[in-house]
């Protein structure tokens, strides 16, 4: 007899499918990126990648020290130079750390911010079986009032609780975890109100003499150094005119510095001319831009007279040394001198500059190299002649401040006397020419700015130091209390009156959290008003048993 086996057929597996590859190198590789040690990674490259840009001149803020540098070390400032050293904070290198720093923030801190939305929405979880077994624990008689009177001084505290029955649970501290999202956010909007004052935002510096008929007005060919963003259109910044009318300078007989103020006349567009005052620590502030206050010094009145009969007068602002008393240097060029009238030519070999120190104050003997004090107590001039072809019809761009060193050396120019003056004083020089010495007219170094992110960064630096003042002084912690009816015994033996309840109360903190024991006592204290807990109030368990309590309850 053959049997015949009628029971269905099984149905093959179906292949497993073959993994994704691709899909999951990329989902490892943005979990990777979003942890937060790969974020502390890339904050300590951003820190150690800002290094150069303080070490190393940058160009966007001092392009003459970069030239200084470039003289100094001919061989390894080009190789810096291809690897942006002397622009590191735009360099494709630090854009990089910039930019993933940023991700990796974005994307660590919105799946913690869900999840800690979700935890304030939720309520604190039940009461564990075994109280006795939490970090702290107690036992006490509450007279009368039950879990409504627990739940009842728990809420006064700013805890918040839940009732479940006979048992109340309670949870307090989510500053912590609300601060750190804060900072971390708030961090995010700090690296964006940086990147939109780099892409939008505009400087520039201009020194302005006082006293001069011409005003400055806020267009890029008249600085004498500008920082445009990418994105700033030259032809629509703001179009305001500035006129220096006076500056005043206050120091201490130490020479220390003691108020700054400068005067100037504002002409923006659609508004009636006016007079504004603003000092180093109060800008003027313009619509669509602030004028700051860099620095002062003082530019030499000298008129040269040619052999002709021709005068010129410059006013050139000289840069100071940097010490004290204010002790400046600066070039005073007449390129135009000596144009015979008959002619009209001039012969380039006898244009004339002179290379001048200028002291405020300067003291009563020789040497004369240095000024005792910064106001003009007694001022004097050094100047040293020159001769010669100074180089400027080359259109080989120079220094404003001194002679290029070069028409010195191949002997194009040539020193032709020196002399020390006072205000009033002429030197007559061999050719017939003459140059007067008639005083001083006080500048300013300006600075104009727009950062359209400034707002952004001060807002958020403020929310910064609120979440990490709530992150470091937060601490999360649980307590537990579970009433039993009247007739029930103390673990210790003894049994609450008629009309009493016995509670037994536990403590979890969620932190490490030193003080959370008198808090723990000071709240069952509250509990049990004339009542008193007994002694195992405050009671620690050992680290071990701490330590698995906080990870088994939630």
């Amino acid at each position: 007899m053959t049997v015949v086996d009628e029971r269905p057929a099984t149905p093959a597996e179906a292949p497993r499918r073959r993994p994704n590859r691709l899909l999951a190198l990329l989902r490892n590789s943005w979990r990777q990126l979003t942890s937060m040690r790969t974020a502390l990674v890339l904050l300590f490259l951003l820190a150690v990648a800002a290094i150069p840009g303080s070490v190393l001149p940058q160009r966007n803020i001092s392009p003459e020290k970069v030239n200084e540098y470039f003289t100094e070390h001919p061989d390894l400032a080009p190789r810096l130079d291809k690897i942006g050293g002397f622009e590191v904070f735009g360099s494709v290198w630090f854009s990089a750390i910039y930019l993933l720093l940023f991700t990796s923030l974005i994307g660590c801190i919105t799946p913690r911010m869900r999840d800690h939305i979700r935890t304030l929405r939720s309520k604190p979880p039940a009461a564990p079986k075994r109280l006795d077994r939490l970090p702290q624990h107690s036992t006490l008689v509450l007279p009368a009032g039950g879990v409504p009177a627990i739940a009842e001084v728990l809420r006064r505290r700013r805890w918040r609780v839940m009732v479940r029955g006979n048992e109340v649970s309670a949870e307090k501290g989510y500053l912590k975890e609300t601060g750190n999202l804060i900072f971390h956010t708030s961090l995010v909007v700090v690296l964006a109100g940086v990147a939109l004052g780099h892409w939008y935002g505009w400087s520039g510096n201009r020194l302005l003499v006082a006293g001069e008929d011409k005003s400055f007005c806020n267009t890029a060919q008249q600085y004498a150094e500008t920082k445009l963003g990418p994105r700033v259109d030259t032809g629509r910044l703001p179009g305001f005119c500035l006129t220096l009318d006076r500056f005043d300078a206050r120091f201490l007989e130490s020479g220390q510095p003691s108020s700054f103020n400068a005067t100037v006349t504002v002409d923006e567009p659609g508004a009636a001319t006016r007079e504004a005052d603003f000092s180093v620590n109060s800008p003027l502030r313009l619509d669509g831009a602030n004028v700051y206050l860099l620095g002062h010094g003082y530019a030499p009145i000298i008129r040269y007279t040619d052999r002709y009969g021709r005068s010129q007068t410059s006013v050139e602002p000289f840069l100071t040394t940097g010490d004290m008393g204010l002790t400046s240097e600066g070039l005073a060029a007449f390129p135009d001198a000596n144009v015979n009238p008959k002619t009209g030519k001039r012969d380039s070999n006898l244009q004339m500059a002179f290379s001048g120190l200028y002291l405020p104050t300067a003291p009563d003997s020789a040497p004369f190299v240095r000024s005792q004090y910064p106001t003009e107590r007694n001022p004097m001039l050094s100047l040293v002649a020159y001769q010669g072809n100074l180089g400027l019809d080359a259109g080989i761009p120079g220094s404003v401040y001194k002679l290029d060193e070069r028409q010195i050396r191949t002997g194009k120019v040539k020193q032709v006397g020196d002399k020390l003056l006072k205000p009033g004083e002429t030197w007559k020089l061999d050719d017939g020419s003459s140059v007067e010495f008639l005083g001083t007219r006080k500048y300013v170094t300006l600075s104009v700015r727009h950062d359209p992110g400034s707002g952004i960064l001060l807002v958020s630096c403020g929310f910064l130091l609120a979440g990490l003042m709530g992150s470091l002084f937060g601490r999360r912690r649980r307590v537990f209390f579970r009433v039993t009816s009247g007739g029930s015994a103390d673990p210790t033996g003894e049994t609450p009156t008629s009309g009493s309840s016995l509670v037994e109360a536990g403590g979890l903190p969620r932190t490490d959290y030193p003080g959370f024991a008198d808090e723990f006592a000071q709240l069952v204290s509250a509990i049990s008003g004339d009542g008193r807990p007994d002694e195992r109030v405050g009671t620690d368990r050992d680290d071990s048993d701490r330590a698995g309590m906080r990870e088994g309850t939630n």
